[in-house]
């Protein structure tokens, strides 16, 4: 009888220790739109969209581990703020040059200072760039805007997977941001002709 109580209580210890170290259940982070900044209604006939950056999905880059990857969020940003509203045979083109996000360590503290401090650990940098172009009945191209955006941020060595994915989404939602502010000069500027 001994024996079997022993055995029940290593296994409720070791039940107890795995629950200790499960994985958070995940975040679940909202969705990032842009509709509801309006839409340019462009004098074309089609939209394409073109991902011309292909992620490394090795280390340095996190950007494919990220809970919204930067060139997805581009991608929403074009499905949700371009309108093809024009001539038959014109197309634009929205081309995602660049969606890359790499993580760099950094020099932390040694020996008993480091014990006693918490230091900034990695440093995130964020790159999205774009490219919209208009393309005549010929295929020629007409007219070209470009944006880009960076980011950077470093994180502290006792950051939690929870807490980097929030730093993560909050990276993406600001790297769009910035390059809407872009393309909301840009546009106009260079693509004015093609706007209705």
């Amino acid at each position: 009888m001994t024996v079997f109580l022993h055995r029940n209580w290593i296994v409720a210890v070791a039940l107890l220790l795995a629950a200790c170290t499960s994985a958070p259940p995940p975040t679940n982070f909202p969705r990032l739109t842009y509709s509801h900044l309006g839409a340019f209604d462009l004098d074309v006939s089609t939209i394409e969209i073109v991902e011309a950056f292909q992620p490394s999905l090795a280390p340095p880059n996190v950007d494919h581990m990220m809970p919204v990857v930067p060139a997805a969020a581009a991608r929403r940003w074009a499905q949700d703020r371009l309108r093809a509203a024009g001539s038959l045979g014109q197309r634009a083109v929205f081309t995602i040059e660049d969606g890359a996000v790499t993580a760099t360590p950094l020099k932390r503290e040694t020996g008993i200072r480091g014990v006693l401090t918490v230091d900034q650990s990695e440093r995130y940098d964020a790159n999205l760039a774009v490219r919209l172009e208009i393309f005549d009945i010929n295929g020629r191209r007409v007219a070209t805007a470009e944006a880009t955006a960076q980011r950077s941020r470093t994180v502290p060595e006792n950051l939690t997977l929870a807490d980097r994915d929030k730093v993560w989404f909050s990276m993406t939602e600001t790297l769009v941001n910035d390059l809407n502010a872009e393309l909301d000069k840009a546009i106009p500027q260079f693509l004015g002709a093609y706007l209705r």
